[in-house]
Formats: C-alpha cells, structure tokens, sequence
C-alpha cells in the first residue's frame, strides 16, 4: 500500500435549509485502502459520497482528489473517479451490452478498442451470460454487477460505493466482496459506504464512522474490535463441572465474570502486562481445572460502534452550556 494521499477531505460541510448533513468532516484516504464508511441511516453517508462524486457542492470546505480540486475541476475528477450509487436508472428494451457499450461511447472508447473493453469488464463481472439480457429483468445481484460494471467503464482509480451489498442475498455478497477483493488487487482504492458492519469488517483496511454528519472514528477494524487493551474479553471452556471454574474465577485478581456458557463461561481480565495471560491459564491448569478451550474474543465492530457513537454523544452532551 502507497503512502500516497489520493483522496483529502478538508472541513467539509453541507447544509439542507436547517439539516446539517454534513459539518465539518475532515479524513484523508491512501492509495490502494479500502475504506468502510459507516453510519446509520440519516447520518450523511450518502450526501458525503455524493459531494466526492462531484454531483453535490459543498457550502464550504475541499475535496482534493489526486492532487485536483474537485469542485474547481470536477471534470478532471470524474475522469478518473467511479460511482457505484445504491440505485441507478432501469431502462426498457436496453441490454446489458447495449447498456455498458452506451457509457464506453461516452468515455471516448472506439472501434475495437471499445469492444474489447465492454467484454472485459463483463467477463470480470460474469455477466457475459446475459449480456443479451434485458437489463431491467436482472435480479438484484446481476444488477448490481451491472452497476459496478458501468462504474469500472472509466477505468477509475478511485471507486466511491453507496450501499453496494444493500438487498443481496448471501450468495451475492459473498461474489460482490471476492469482486473488491480482485479490485483491491489491482490497486483500486475504495470507498465504500454501508450500515452493515460485519460486511465490511472482512473487506476493509480501515474505518470511518460518522454520526450526525461528523466523522466520530477514522482507524483499522482490528483496533475497534480489541478495545481497551488492558481488559481482554475471554472465553474458557473445561471439560469438568462449569461451577468449579466460575468458582476458581472468583479468586482470580483482575478476572471478572461476563456470563456462563454451556461448557464454561466468559470473563473480562485486566491484565497488568503481555504475559498475564499466559500466566492466568497456567494457573488455572495447575489449580486442576479441565481446560478444554482458552481464548481471546473480539468484540463485534457493531458494538464497537455503539460505544464509540456513545462516548462521541457524551463528549458532545457534556460540552453544552
């Protein structure tokens, strides 16, 4: 991954008569990243994705993305931007080919040279099948293949993705991350928009929260989930009697339980330095319990944007006269 900035947001801000959508977001993006951009509905996802994508103005604040200004230069942008939005125009009597050929014009591609690259993109899509299909008779997968095929025609080196996942079925998320993944590969950086957390977790270097129009989280997924270093979430398992570990656990210092399993139970350990817990399980063996299963939990990232939108509302609650 490149230390270079390719997308820098600075003190954006967007108002809607008195909705404050956006107000003063500041992040900045790498090369290559994968990015989830995460907030519940209403939180200014997609007024932020739409003023990236040059389709909005912002009331103050810049957006530079390669090095260009995109409210001064929105042609420049576009040229080397994608735009995945969570809907897009449904047309009669248009074929999947018909449909990506129209945009490959639009872009300057011609003869052969365009040829080839509308079947590139929908071999790398899987829609070669169905290029003679319809479009407005695709289901919601093949037509958000479609959609990400439309937004790849430019050949962008940033893609901004509003919802991308929103409505498919397992099966079809499944595709569409191994998709990002392949594009992640190639060096795309991704900017990709959602409400659903567990999704993302798996596709996503890095994660920006943002709650009220305000980024209140820009860092890994792996740090949001540990948390607090110093209290480790564990999960103990024995083969023995559940009750002589809880009553064992009772004993411990720093050890806290969080609630009993079916073969064991779950406790919160405030550990002093890297080798307690080497030293917890040791302990626990030599005072006779049966472990069958000793491991660190993560948290889920869904709690770990609860608590960060909690603490960012507190923080907020408490610096109101």
């Amino acid at each position: 991954m490149s230390d270079e900035i390719i997308l820098d947001v600075r003190n954006l801000r967007r108002s809607f008569g008195d909705v404050h959508a956006v107000q003063d977001v500041s992040f900045s993006i790498r090369k290559g990243q994968v990015v989830g951009f995460i907030g519940a509905n209403g939180a200014g996802k997609t007024t932020t994705l739409r003023l990236l994508a040059t389709l909005d103005t912002p009331d103050a604040g810049t957006i530079n993305i390669m090095g260009c200004e995109a409210t001064h230069y929105p042609d420049k942008v576009r040229a080397r931007l994608g735009w995945m939005p969570d809907s897009y125009g449904n047309y009669d009597n248009v074929t999947v080919v018909e449909y990506l050929d129209f945009y490959a014009r639009a872009y300057g591609y011609m003869g052969s040279r365009r040829t080839k690259h509308v079947n590139d993109i929908m071999e790398f899509t899987e829609l070669t099948p169905i290029q003679d299909r319809l479009m407005h008779t695709l289901s919601k997968g093949m037509g958000q293949r479609l959609c990400l095929g439309r937004s790849l025609i430019n050949e962008p080196e940033l893609l901004l993705m509003d919802e991308p996942a929103a409505g498919l079925d397992p099966k079809a998320r499944i595709e569409f991350k191994n998709l990002v993944r392949i594009l992640s590969e190639q060096g795309k950086t991704i900017l990709i928009s959602s409400h659903i957390l567990s999704e993302l977790g798996e596709m996503c270097d890095t994660m920006l929260f943002i709650d009220k129009g305000r980024i209140v989280h820009h860092g890994d997924s792996e740090t949001l989930r540990r948390g607090d270093e110093s209290i480790i979430r564990l999960e103990i398992e024995t083969t023995g009697n559940p009750d002589a570990l809880v009553e064992w656990a009772a004993l411990q210092p720093g050890l806290v339980l969080v609630d009993r399993t079916k073969r064991g139970a779950r406790f919160d350990f405030t550990a002093k330095g890297p080798d307690e817990l080497s030293l917890l399980l040791r302990r626990a063996i030599t005072d006779g319990i049966a472990v069958s299963d000793f491991h660190r939990q993560e948290r889920r990232l869904e709690d770990a944007f609860v608590e960060v939108l909690r603490k960012s509302n507190g923080s907020t609650s408490q610096g109101k006269p």
